[in-house]
């Protein structure tokens, strides 16, 4: 015992020292590898749904997929937690990944035997969604273990860069061309994306778990997470924030197609192009987020940051001309990665290392878990009030939240 912990501490001075003055060669190894998983979700989120439509064009339908993919936070982001705090958290890393390649592998086998179908896919969005629960715990539970306290924000907004790039940027085109070259061509991209980030996390050298006081059972550990968000007052508001913009972002992201599609009046391409304005926002965000902490305070960026949130959802609601839409979505862009980058610094800073996964696992539960039941109440809505109407009663729920947010408490962290 006192020789694993004696390595543990020289392995995390070692990775601090790596990352001194700027963030270091495991930090950007770690960075690559989010660059490329995040690259093949962009893929697979937008693959999926193109290969679904060959099966049926009921909205509710289509909008299950999202549903899939997103209902692993409801059902296993607490034991992802716990595992996160109990396993090295680079091995637990390559392992999600290599799921989410066996996945796919099986899905190819299926659709080119002709065995494809819309319940293969909703398994296979399911399995994917479980594995990425599993990775992005795990990726988020590392960072404060690769850099300082004084560049977690630097740190989780680059991260951000490259994971919005890729996934907003690159792969949603990417899986567009790659849909017309074949599905099994379609499906296969992420697999090799996801290989290959497996390769670049097998360069990361040293140990990543945490240090335990003593051994406790899984529920138990889960328990400590919840017990810990439960009492501090500020992860709790912002997680319970958090999860009510998106259930919003949710409904309306699962029915947007239709709407941009009808009466937006919008192409396949330019759908995919009013996708980009949103990703362009994020890039913006990520590298601003920072800056805007420092220069207008953390609390008046989040207020911000949930009003371009809130035009972000409701503008469709007001109307459907795309260069409106596009300029909303853009600025919504920007505020969505404020708000993830300075929260999630804030969240690093106040967990300790050895409740880093249970806890991110419990505010994800309160605040992604929410996340199905938004896409299957917009298909739903959609269905019984009309398009328009989602984004209506989406936008009013974010506007809700301002003056939450107006009154955090941030002074002593």
């Amino acid at each position: 015992m006192r020789t694993d912990k004696l390595r543990n501490m020289k392995v995390a001075k070692q990775a601090i020292s790596d990352l001194s003055p700027g963030l270091g060669a495991t930090y950007w190894r770690l960075w690559t590898a989010t660059g490329l998983s995040g690259l093949a979700d962009g893929v697979v989120k937008v693959a999926l749904p193109l290969v679904a439509v060959q099966y049926t064009h009921s909205p509710t339908l289509i909008a299950g997929l999202a549903v899939a993919l997103t209902l692993p936070w409801l059902l296993f982001s607490l034991p992802a937690g716990a595992l996160a705090d109990r396993l090295d958290r680079r091995r637990i890393m390559l392992v999600a990944n290599g799921i989410r390649a066996g996945v796919l592998a099986a899905l190819v086998l299926a659709v080119t035997v002709g065995a494809g179908s819309l319940w293969v896919l909703y398994v296979a969005a399911l399995c994917v969604g479980t594995a990425e629960t599993l990775y992005d715990t795990t990726a988020q539970s590392i960072v404060p273990q690769t850099v300082g306290p004084a560049l977690l924000a630097r740190a989780n907004g680059r991260l951000y860069a490259v994971e919005l790039t890729a996934n907003q940027f690159v792969g949603p085109p990417l899986a567009g061309v790659l849909t017309v070259a074949g599905v099994a061509v379609a499906i296969g991209a992420p697999l090799v994306l996801w290989l290959a980030a497996v390769g670049v996390l097998t360069l990361v050298r040293g140990v990543y778990r945490a240090e335990r006081a003593a051994p406790a059972t899984m529920r138990a550990d889960i328990a400590a997470g919840l017990r810990f968000l439960w009492r501090h007052r500020l992860l709790r508001t912002l997680a319970a924030i958090v999860g009510v913009f998106n259930l919003a972002t949710s409904a309306t992201s699962a029915v947007l197609v239709l709407y941009a599609l009808g009466p937006m009046g919008l192409s396949e391409q330019g759908y995919g192009i009013l996708l980009t304005a949103t990703a362009a926002g994020s890039l913006l965000g990520s590298f601003v987020a920072e800056w805007m902490a420092r220069v207008c305070g953390r609390v008046r960026s989040l207020t911000l940051a949930i009003l371009a949130g809130a035009m972000l959802v409701g503008a469709p609601a007001v109307t459907a001309n795309p260069f409106l839409v596009g300029a909303a979505a853009f600025v919504g862009g920007v505020g969505v990665v404020v708000w993830n980058v300075i929260s999630v610094s804030l969240r690093q800073r106040i967990t300790p290392n050895e409740l880093m996964g249970r806890v991110n696992s419990a505010y994800r539960l309160l605040a992604w878990g929410i996340m199905p039941v938004g896409a299957a109440a917009g298909g739903l809505l959609a269905d019984w009030l009309g398009l328009r109407t989602v984004f209506l009663i989406m936008g009013m729920a974010v506007l809700v939240l301002l003056p939450f947010t107006a009154r955090l408490q941030l002074t002593e962290v």
